[in-house]
This record gives C-alpha cells, sequence and structure tokens, in this order.
C-alpha cells in the first residue's frame, strides 16, 4: 500500500482527494450548516484550514460527488443531494495585498467582471455594491438556481493597513458597501459564508451584512478547522507513532473556541514532515500590526495568562478602537481556557496561551523589544538552570536588565512597578520552555513566580528599593517565614529559594539572596 502523503500548503480539496493525501473529514459540519441555516459568518486565525473548507464547500455546491466517496457528505444520512448543483461566487483576499482604496475597488471590480464573463451576462456598472446587486438576480435567472456565495478572508485588505487608521478605515467602509449588498438578495441566494482572522464591530462591516450567524464561539463548530486529537491518532496514526503523544499535545494542541481543543494544522503537518519541534505557525509572520500595538500600550506577558474576558472583547473591534487583546484572540495568540455562562454573571472567558509553542514564542518577541543587541542567549541560561548554578543565574539575569536601553524605560510606566522586573522574568523563562506560575498560591501567601525544570523547583520572590514600604524584610526572609517551599516538597525535587531586590535607579538587581 502506498504511503499516504501530508497536506502541506494544500488548499485545493480536489488536489488532496485525488493526490493521494491523508484528509480529516470536515464534512459533516458542511451537512449541519446548509440544514440548520443559510447565512454565516467564521473567524479563525491564519493558517486554520479555511481556505481549504471554503474549497470543501465550493466543490459539495458544484456537485463534485466523486470527490466526496468514502466521505460523511456522500452517506445517505447526510441528506445531501449532488444531483442538484449551485453557481458557487467566490470572493477572495487570501492572495497579494492592497495597498490603497483604489486598489480594493479595482480587485471587487475585476472579481465581478470575471462572474460576467463566466456567466455571459452584459457588463453592468457603478459602484461594486450596486454592481453585485444587479448581477446575482442575473447570475441566478441565467442558471435558474440560487447561487452560493464563499468569501475567504474577508478581512485581509483591512488587517493589512491597520497600521494607517486612515486607509484601514477606507477598507472597512468599501467592504461595507460591498457586503452590505447582499442581504436584499435574499431570495436568490442559497448559502454564504464569510471566513476571516477578525470581527468587526455592528458599527462596521457587518452593520450591513447583520443577518450573519457567527458560529465563531459555537462549541457545535469549534472544530470545523484544525485537528482534534482523535483526528492525530485515527487519520495521521502512521505519522503520530513515531512522537510521543504527551510532548506533540503539550507543543502544539490547545486552541479551544469553546468546544473540543484543536491543533494547528500547518504545525501538526510540518512536525510530522521535518520531525523538529519548532515554532512552525509563529515563525510564519508575526502580524507587524500586532507588535506595533504592544509597543504603544504594552501589558507585560504574565497578564495574558488566565486573563478573564467578556463578550465585548472577544466579539469584535474596530479600525477605530482597537483593542490588543482582542486581536491577539483573533490571531490565535492566546485562546479559550474555560468559560462560564449563566443567568447571574452573563458570559465570561478565561484566555491563555495555547501551548507550549506560542507561549515560548510570544515571550521571545518580546524579550527582542526589550533587548538592545536583539539576542537573548536562552542556551546559556537553560544550563544554568539545569546546573543548578545560581552565580551563573544571576550574572545573566543581570547581563540582560543591563541590555535593555535606557530609552525603553523613558517611554514606559510599568518600569515603575515590582510586576515589571517580575514579568521580564517570567518573558525570559517561558522562552525555555518551563512551566512558570506567576502569582503562585500558597496557603501561607502568593509566591512572585515559580519555575519548574526537569530537575528543581526555583521560587523567586521580588522587592523593589524603595518602592515596597509594606515590607521591611528581605524578599528570601519572606520566603522563609511564609514557608513557600512546602508547597513543593511532595516533588521530590531540589528546591532552589532565590529573593531579588531591585534598584530603580541602575533598573538592575541591588541584592540576590540564595536559600
Amino acid at each position: 500500500m502506498t504511503q499516504r502523503k501530508l497536506p502541506i500548503g494544500i488548499q485545493s480539496f480536489q488536489e488532496i482527494r485525488t493526490g493521494g493525501y491523508a484528509y480529516v473529514d470536515k464534512t459533516p459540519y458542511i451537512a449541519s450548516l446548509v440544514r440548520e441555516g443559510k447565512y454565516y459568518f467564521l473567524s479563525r486565525p491564519r493558517r486554520f484550514g479555511k481556505s481549504l473548507f471554503i474549497d470543501t464547500l465550493d466543490c459539495a455546491f458544484s456537485g463534485r460527488s466523486d470527490l466526496f466517496t468514502g466521505l460523511y457528505l456522500h452517506s445517505l444520512e447526510s441528506g445531501w443531494d449532488f444531483t442538484h448543483t449551485y453557481p458557487v461566487l467566490r470572493i477572495d483576499f487570501a492572495g497579494g495585498t492592497l495597498r490603497s482604496s483604489s486598489d480594493l475597488t479595482n480587485r471587487l471590480h475585476r472579481i465581478l467582471d470575471s462572474w460576467e464573463h463566466k456567466y455571459s451576462i452584459g457588463h453592468s456598472n457603478g459602484s461594486p455594491g450596486d454592481r453585485l446587486l444587479t448581477l446575482i438576480p442575473q447570475i441566478s435567472e441565467k442558471t435558474q438556481s440560487q447561487v452560493v456565495i464563499l468569501v475567504d478572508e474577508y478581512d485581509k485588505p483591512i488587517l493589512d493597513n491597520l497600521g494607517d487608521s486612515h486607509l484601514a478605515t477606507d477598507m472597512r467602509d468599501l467592504l461595507k458597501d460591498f457586503y452590505g449588498a447582499i442581504k436584499p438578495l435574499d431570495v436568490h441566494v442559497k448559502f454564504v459564508l464569510l471566513t476571516g482572522v477578525s470581527k468587526f464591530s455592528k458599527t462596521g462591516i457587518f452593520s450591513g451584512l447583520n443577518n450573519l450567524k457567527d458560529i465563531t464561539l459555537d462549541r457545535r463548530y469549534s472544530a470545523i478547522c484544525g485537528y482534534t486529537q482523535e483526528d492525530l491518532e485515527d487519520v495521521f496514526a502512521e505519522w503520530l507513532c513515531q512522537f510521543q503523544k504527551h510532548e506533540v499535545k503539550e507543543w502544539y494542541n490547545g486552541y479551544s473556541w469553546t468546544g473540543q481543543p484543536v491543533y494547528n494544522p500547518f504545525d501538526i503537518l510540518l512536525l510530522f514532515d521535518q520531525g523538529i519541534y519548532k515554532a512552525h505557525w509563529f515563525e510564519t509572520g508575526t502580524p507587524t500590526f500586532l507588535i506595533n500595538l504592544w509597543k504603544q500600550s504594552p501589558r507585560l506577558p504574565a497578564e495574558y495568562e488566565n486573563l478573564i474576558a467578556g463578550e465585548e472583547l472577544l466579539g469584535s473591534f474596530d479600525t477605530d478602537t482597537i483593542r490588543l487583546e482582542t486581536l491577539l484572540f483573533q490571531t490565535g495568540y492566546l485562546t479559550i481556557r474555560s468559560w462560564v455562562s449563566n443567568a447571574t454573571e452573563g458570559t465570561w472567558y478565561t484566555l491563555g496561551f495555547p501551548n507550549r509553542e506560542v507561549r515560548e514564542a510570544f515571550n521571545k518577541q518580546i524579550l527582542l523589544l526589550f533587548n538592545s543587541k536583539k539576542q537573548v542567549p536562552l542556551p546559556l541560561i537553560r544550563t544554568a538552570f539545569e546546573a543548578g548554578d545560581t552565580e551563573e543565574l544571576r550574572s545573566l539575569i543581570h547581563a540582560f536588565f543591563a541590555s535593555i536601553p535606557h530609552d525603553w524605560y523613558r517611554k514606559n510606566q510599568i518600569k515603575k512597578f515590582e510586576g515589571f522586573y517580575a514579568t521580564v522574568l517570567y518573558a525570559y523563562f517561558a522562552s525555555l520552555g518551563y512551566e512558570i506560575i506567576p502569582e503562585d498560591t500558597t496557603n501561607k501567601g502568593r509566591i512572585d513566580l515559580t519555575v519548574k525544570t526537569r530537575t528543581a523547583i526555583w521560587i523567586f520572590e521580588f522587592k523593589v528599593l524603595g518602592l515596597d514600604t509594606s515590607r521591611d524584610t528581605s524578599p528570601l526572609t519572606q520566603i522563609r517565614e511564609r514557608r513557600y517551599a512546602e508547597k513543593y516538597y511532595s516533588y521530590q525535587k531540589k528546591i532552589y529559594e532565590i529573593g531579588i531586590t531591585f534598584n530603580p535607579q541602575t533598573k538592575n538587581i541591588d541584592t540576590w539572596e540564595v536559600g
């Protein structure tokens, strides 16, 4: 039997089904969507399989039954009728970058021109929205069928230009008028799906097309894109057996939208292909606008663990009021750890980094912003941890704080607080892949920072000269008096107790005590 191939970068359903590639059957979701409704919106991070799902829908509505043999949609249970085909109209912004409103307008006109040519319909005039209003009924009449509209990366023209708020707003308004033209065409439309990374507010793009059902946080569709643990153990069993399951899960699983957690397909396919644990997805390109937003209003990385968010934070944003936390969630750097919904409290979500890949890579990115030399000696600090070399550890940490440019302190007020120093170290240590616990709760109080390595438990307590007047004792004394180490006696690992006092004048370590 010929071994199946890994579908790395393949977004064509036909190519996957005819080219001997492994495929995770997502067609039950297609049957459900069409059975339960008509207008949908789905937000997922980049490289999660949105384009492949759009192409699968195209093939299904186009009657390509030969491609679905052996899949759920081909079964009698699905109720799908491949003999009834529909004209599928696709709008795809995934390729290329539009740098002006005229670029976007011209792209929309070219798409409409191609539809007119395909269905032999005379050229229409007006704005893209006006032409859409005219063209859809004509295509429906010409084909004697309702049409299917599939939009891939609907928001890319906006996200590509977030650095220019005026241009991003112009792009938003153009798309708002264009997508809004779909709503009056209900009688001519069978099915609509818009996919993208972000969801804009009700006053933005969706104010015109306000009949879309948002399935982004619908737990029934949490695994509509991405691979579940069951998928790995079934479809990719021949590759998964070469790895330790718990390691693969720790590195790449954990993305959740209130339902079943999933892996990013891009990560898994490259891991299975190359056999290397690394930040495959993160390294494809962290959007510049995210880093620029963080620099404008820095929030320390440790604060993103167990971040509480309501619907207003996760659901949407607009080009005029962009919240970094919203973008971090929508772009996949944060995910839903848990959630609660009841009549008393409403609905609340607890967010955090999805897995080791994102936690390490995000913190490394922040460290590079801190560091003037744009390099961080992570292998050296890992060696110091593993060897229990507290003096070498102190030296490396001192050198890192010394490398933070004075200009960074001048522009940011968080330097004044103990939390700043603690969280710089959090980012430093989290970049190593260790389990890091900020504000670690014990029955005697809270440990500022706990680091769990393979061989030891490291307990850190911090103090800032002149700012922490509530404690006269040294940080190491506090560790001992409150018996923080007792929590970890059962681990049967060596425990290191480190008390650090920082000097806000030198912006570095003042005293370093080891217990």
